[in-house]
């Protein structure tokens, strides 16, 4: 959609509170006629980008989407919370976030023109919680790149540090060029994107198959190991041997206590953040309405196999009980002591090699999203300076939109560079992560909206019993929300993230409802 466009379809906006005549959204239903849905050619009318990511890269897509630097790194911090149980939370949080999937597609599915699943906030919701979740997904995607720019420096130092070489003192040219790298793949066009994808979900795949053979292999043959240092771990951790019996001696549902396995499903949600990722590539998807159900559909397949596939075959090699903090509360990467114990001394390299690989992708992933979020904001602006982001490139990229989100991610070096900013700024990413479960409760409360309008249709790809599934993905989001205060680190930027709501959020409804009500008198 153009500004010209948006310009045009303002107006209609004002009759209606709950948003429902925006523009942001084309029905693309023939007029008098919601009983079947408009051809992707007719509501592309107004798509500018280039459907340039094929089956494949939206597949890759998708599974990247899903495995983060967490499941590499932080699982042995949520198998310590636990136990085995965890397995139970990382199937429940998934189920969720497989129907807050379900709900984005089944919109998506219906206008596979639109650049961001936030569009539908604004059509459904009102322009006024449109605006809230728009530019507050954004400011999200900037400081969580903020935070993965800093993630990438740190363990590519880490990688270097396994083969005695010290770069530390350079981890400001590595984010650098890092940055600089995976912008120039978002200028250059959206298939080269979706290919870098492609290859950084295929390592990370192939790792998780192979820690998931070598634990089978070790299984079968009674494998047993000797006492070994972890890298990562303080100390020497004790021998022991592979078998299912690591999984239930001493089992027991809550270890910690239950306060701790439910602040698990906090430490397990944010494992899946970001997760809806796919949803951005919608506008640019060759044949998105056979693609997109694939892929979404298949994310409970993705769950299954690679995070409690890889759950078990760790917990069948390490017991359980063996998962114990350091001094600074840190935990070594689970990863790391499988093939550890398997007799592979690089093991700490590999992996290391692998969350570079991981960083680097969910911050090619943010870099995208941030270009296309912003790009939506610019073009439904009424500034015209902001109006000046909302084009594309002879690429078919947006590429100015791209540019100014990479410049605010630089900043991340310049931060932490000094103590008292650098802490307010991990207040700020921290409570971006409160923040993001406001939107998803919007997008639920959006979809609930729009199965209730004109613009529903029966052919599409529906979720079935939706007013259940709607009101328990919400109610569990609530939940997830709760379980913040629960914690001394997280209660910050809990209570942020309510801040952030009440002051930003009500802003923006104040605006829209003054808003209109000029525009109201001014066309009596």
């Amino acid at each position: 959609m153009t500004s010209c466009e948006h310009s045009s379809s303002a107006g209609n906006a004002s009759g209606n509170a709950s948003g429902n005549a925006s523009g942001n959204v084309k029905t693309g239903n023939v007029p008098g006629d919601s009983s079947r849905i408009a051809s992707v050619e007719s509501l592309d009318k107004g798509n500018q980008m280039e459907r340039g990511l094929t089956n494949r890269h939206v597949q890759f897509i998708a599974i990247g989407g899903t495995i983060g630097t967490g499941l590499f790194l932080g699982s042995g911090k949520s198998i310590a919370f636990t136990g085995p149980s965890i397995v139970l939370v990382y199937i429940a949080v998934g189920a969720i976030m497989f129907l807050l999937m379900r709900a984005i597609g089944e919109m998506m599915y219906r206008d596979p023109s639109q650049h961001t699943f936030i569009n539908f906030i604004d059509r459904y919701l009102g322009r006024g919680w449109g605006r809230f979740a728009g530019w507050s997904y954004w400011i999200v995607l900037v400081l969580i790149g903020m935070t993965e720019i800093t993630a990438v420096s740190t363990y590519f130092v880490t990688f270097f540090r396994t083969f005695g070489i010290e770069l530390g003192a350079w981890k400001w040219l590595i984010e650098l060029c890092f940055l600089a790298a995976l912008t120039t793949i978002n200028l250059i066009a959206v298939k080269a994107f979706g290919e870098a994808e492609f290859w950084f979900s295929m390592i990370k795949i192939t790792l998780i198959v192979a820690m998931i053979v070598t634990a089978v292999v070790m299984v079968v043959i009674h494998y047993h190991y000797p006492s070994v240092h972890i890298p990562g771990s303080d100390g020497v951790n004790p021998a022991g041997h592979a078998g299912f019996d690591n999984l239930w001696n001493g089992f027991s549902f809550a270890p910690n206590g239950w306060l701790a396995f439910l602040m698990s499903f906090q430490m397990v949600f944010f494992a899946y953040e970001m997760i809806e990722f796919v949803g951005v590539t919608v506008s640019e998807t060759q044949n998105p309405r056979k693609v997109l159900p694939k892929a979404i559909n298949e994310i409970i397949m993705r769950v299954l196999i690679f995070y409690v596939g890889a759950l078990l075959a760790i917990m069948v090699i390490v017991p359980w009980r063996s998962f114990k903090p350091n001094a600074d509360g840190s935990f070594a990467s689970p990863f790391i002591m499988v093939f550890r114990y398997a007799g592979l001394d690089w093991a700490a390299a590999l992996v290391f090699f692998v969350v570079i690989t991981a960083a680097s992708s969910a911050l090619n992933s943010l870099l995208y999203s941030a270009g296309r979020h912003l790009y939506q904001l610019a073009v439904d602006s009424p500034s015209p300076q902001l109006n000046k982001l909302g084009v594309v490139s002879s690429r078919r990229v947006p590429a100015r939109a791209i540019l100014v989100s990479a410049a605010l991610i630089l900043l991340s070096p310049i931060i932490n560079a000094f103590p008292k900013m650098s802490s307010a700024f991990v207040l700020f990413a921290s409570a971006s992560s409160a923040v993001i479960i406001f939107i998803y409760i919007l997008t639920m409360i959006a979809h609930e909206r729009y199965r209730r309008s004109p613009d529903f249709i029966a052919d599409g790809f529906l979720i079935p019993a939706y007013r259940f599934t709607d009101a328990l993905a919400i109610a569990f989001f609530v939940f997830v929300y709760v379980t913040l205060f629960l914690a001394a680190d997280t209660r910050g930027p809990a209570v942020a993230g309510l801040v952030w709501l009440l002051v930003f959020g009500g802003y923006c409804l104040l605006h829209e409802r003054y808003q209109n009500r000029d525009l109201q008198e001014a066309l009596r």
